[in-house]
């Protein structure tokens, strides 16, 4: 290797106090292996190690920011001293390209102290070591006292004329040693014009723990011994240092140093602390509280609490289990200085490196979005600046930002007040990767699902995280129908928008699709805005909410419900009033409407149409018309069943005149007429009858009706005679077993009966011909309500 001029900005350095302080620039050091060599003024350069450096006052770390820092006591092993006020060091600063320190390149840096301010007694705590100095310019003690000291300690009689020895006292006794075997146990001791001093590494076999107001202690007690003429000089070279005293919260770390040490203060009542400093990075801080740093005392401690990522510290971003967290480090210095009888002034100087443990710190998305410009805002955050986002996933599909701002989301850093740091994301409402959902009545919600990939610190450890965020906005207009009619239809216009996406039509409980429209004999026809319905006025699903004579109010109900919850959102209703000559409405309760027109030559009086039974007269009637009204139970109606339909059938018909007291018809020229009337229903769906109990939340369907004319084949009404004839009904249809007479039998709808009826006349000129048949629920047989078996036989 050879010597070369330093690169400018690469060393650092400075004399702080009494300790050389050099800083390394790490940037000029990236990618290359550096070692530190001593310059020894007669033995050369020696390769600074941990036990050496431990030994003569060295120690070689990294400040918080990562540079390499050295520092050296002035009162180190190789420390040129100028009668203890002017020191010097040089160092060797070897930079290589390769671990094995090869084709090194050597820049050799001197550093110079100047200090003359020393205490009666200097104690600095380094890291690795503990260091005792102590001013030896003390009166001569006379040789009548020397004796008296040999006999107190009998450990002094054995002393080397004109040798420093130590005597170490620890829980295990006394042990006098010289300066050359203390320093194989890795002690220092040495003599400068004015001073003696001890440096010894920390928890030594020699040293002892103790505690001092909560604070662990690490302490060597010592006396340093020398022997010359009638002279015994006896120094008291003891020394302690904290090792703990350190505490930490989510937002502040705090360190604790004992203000009174009682193994260095004998005489504690004559105690006087004179001034208590603290230093961040070498550097005093004459005003703490401008950093918000905390300085304060009290009879037993020194404390000095400072915030989590205050000034002069670093925050580090960590992994830790997947977990983002953050580390906080900062490097400290407490010196105080105090007066006692014993030793007039003391500087005790602690130097202390401090890294917070792992604190977890997740991280938030913080929404932003703008519902008004169907933007999606977030950011992700909070993070150091050594944080990086390195990648993006939206509804699962992944992203390099690259390919991000490519497809056209926007992505950003944003700085927060707390000198952290956030990923913006923005996503438009629209994009196909933002997930829709239609909700509540006219509101879409709408779903980002964002996975982030962050790379961490300077190791670029990989950290994920997933995140989800909702808008929901009122963006949907429910449509509006519009309805209109014609002299035979109904019809209803709606808009397509929504329709199978957001929501569907329904027809009742049943969704009106293609298949029912042309089932219902609707017509529906779309275009590019709406789906217009053409309902027939008698077709099915049609409300008749007033039916009179020759008038129809008639109502078609669309109900728009969500496809999802089938919640009714909207109720679309025509509504209209029809003329109608002729019409049949078959209503789900089982009520016939019948408008029945006259179609005779010539005409008939319609005010004395009826229904099979004469009593069932027209409610409404013209010189064209008679409008009828009533139930299927009533009226004569009878029932039969064809396939799967039940037909109910009843007849409207002229009663013509007689003349009174007789039975046979006036020679009349009225004309014959009969109407049939039938209404179909389904035999599945549930006809609303008196005296059958239903379910009332089901909605039966109307029934189809139809009337047909029918020629008069009676000409003549037949003379009632009262004849022995005797009726029974059957248990089965093998009629062995009859029901007792008067009993109520109950029958379902659709089950047969069997019936008996006997002539009992024994005239061979009468002859049973059964016409009319029917039951009635009490035993007047003209009574109502009435249901037909046979009629005209």
């Amino acid at each position: 290797s050879g010597l070369y001029v330093l690169p400018p900005g690469f060393v650092e350095s400075s004399c702080q106090s009494r300790i050389f302080w050099m800083k390394l620039n790490k940037l000029l050091l990236q990618g290359k292996f550096f070692q530190l060599e001593i310059n020894d003024p007669h033995a050369g350069p020696i390769l600074l190690d941990e036990k050496l450096a431990s030994r003569c006052g060295y120690l070689l770390s990294e400040d918080v920011w990562g540079n390499p820092v050295f520092r050296a006591s002035v009162l180190g092993c190789h420390v040129a001293n100028e009668v203890d006020e002017l020191f010097s060091l040089t160092v060797n600063i070897k930079v290589s390209s390769f671990s094995s320190m090869r084709a090194a390149v050597t820049y050799t840096y001197p550093m110079y102290c100047s200090y003359s301010s020393w205490a009666s007694r200097e104690i600095v705590c380094e890291e690795n070591y503990m260091e005792v100095s102590v001013r030896t310019d003390v009166p001569a003690v006379s040789n009548d006292y020397t004796v008296a000291w040999m006999s107190a300690l009998p450990e002094t009689q054995n002393v080397a004329y004109q040798q420093w020895q130590l005597m170490f006292v620890s829980p295990s006794g006394r042990k006098r040693i010289t300066v050359s075997d203390a320093a194989k146990l890795g002690y220092s001791f040495n003599n400068t014009l004015s001073r003696v001093y001890l440096r010894a590494p920390y928890h030594t076999n020699e040293s002892d723990v103790s505690v001092v107001s909560g604070v662990n202690m690490n302490m060597v007690t010592s006396t340093s011994m020398y022997r010359q003429r009638w002279l015994l000089l006896l120094i008291d070279t003891t020394v302690s240092c904290p090792v703990d005293g350190i505490s930490f919260t989510d937002t502040t770390l705090t360190w604790t140093v004992p203000r009174v040490i009682p193994t260095l203060v004998v005489q504690e009542s004559t105690f006087l602390s004179k001034t208590i400093l603290m230093g961040v990075d070498g550097r005093v801080i004459v005003n703490p509280e401008e950093n918000s740093y905390l300085l304060e005392h009290n009879e037993t401690h020194i404390r000095v609490t400072i915030p989590i990522g205050a000034e002069g510290g670093k925050l580090k971003s960590a992994i830790s289990g997947g977990v983002y967290g953050v580390i906080f480090s900062i490097d400290l210095f407490l010196e105080h200085t105090w007066t006692d009888a014993d030793w007039q002034t003391t500087k005790y100087t602690v130097i202390k490196s401090i890294t917070t443990p792992f604190m977890p710190q997740m991280p938030t998305v913080i929404n932003n979005t703008l519902p008004e410009e169907r933007l999606f805002n977030i950011a992700f955050g909070h993070f150091l600046h050594d944080v990086s986002l390195v990648a993006i996933a939206i509804g699962n599909v992944p992203f390099t930002l690259r390919e991000a701002q490519h497809h056209g989301f926007k992505i950003y850093e944003t700085l927060f007040s707390n000198r952290t740091k956030g990923f913006v994301l923005e996503v438009s409402f629209d994009d196909p990767y933002v997930l829709k959902e239609y909700v509540n009545r006219n509101e879409t919600k709408y779903t980002l699902l964002v996975n982030y990939t962050v790379s961490v610190g300077p190791e670029m450890t990989p950290y994920y995280h997933s995140a989800e965020v909702e808008c929901v906005i009122a963006d949907i207009e429910i449509p509006e129908g519009v309805g209109y009619c014609d002299k035979e239809n109904l019809y209803l216009a709606i808009p397509t928008f929504g329709l199978h996406q957001y929501w569907n039509l329904y027809l009742g409980s049943q969704p009106l699709n293609r298949h029912v429209a042309l089932t219902n004999g609707y017509l529906a026809a779309t275009n590019s805005t709406h789906l217009v319905l053409q309902i027939p006025l008698f077709a099915v699903g049609v409300i008749y909410e007033e039916v009179s004579f020759q008038k129809i109010k008639a109502r078609f109900d669309v109900a728009l419900r969500k496809v999802r919850t089938m919640e009714t959102l909207q109720m679309f209703s025509v509504r209209c009033n029809f003329n109608s000559s002729a019409f049949i409405i078959c209503q789900p309760d089982g009520t016939i409407m019948v408008s029945a027109q006259m179609k005779t030559i010539p005409a008939i009086d319609m005010s004395k149409t009826k229904l099979r039974d004469s009593s069932c007269k027209p409610r409404e009637y013209n010189k064209e018309h008679a409008f009828f009204k009533f139930h299927v139970t009533t009226c004569g109606t009878s029932v039969r069943f064809e396939g799967d339909h039940i037909i109910y059938e009843n007849e409207i018909s002229y009663e013509k005149e007689t003349l009174p007291g007789q039975s046979i018809p006036t020679i009349t020229r009225d004309p014959d007429y009969r109407l049939s009337v039938l209404c179909y229903y389904q035999a599945k769906e549930t006809l609303v009858l008196s005296v059958f109990a239903t379910n009332p939340s089901t909605s039966p369907s109307f029934g189809s009706g139809t009337m047909i004319p029918r020629s008069n084949i009676a000409v003549y009404r037949r003379i009632r005679q009262a004849l022995n004839v005797v009726s029974r009904v059957s248990k089965d249809e093998s009629f062995m077993e009859f029901y007792e007479p008067n009993v109520a039998i109950l029958k379902r709808l659709v089950e047969p009966m069997f019936l008996e009826v006997e002539l009992k006349d024994e005239s061979p000129d009468v002859e049973l011909y059964l016409e009319n048949c029917w039951v009635t629920a009490s035993l007047d047989f003209n009574s109502t309500p009435r249901w037909n078996i046979t009629v005209d036989g």
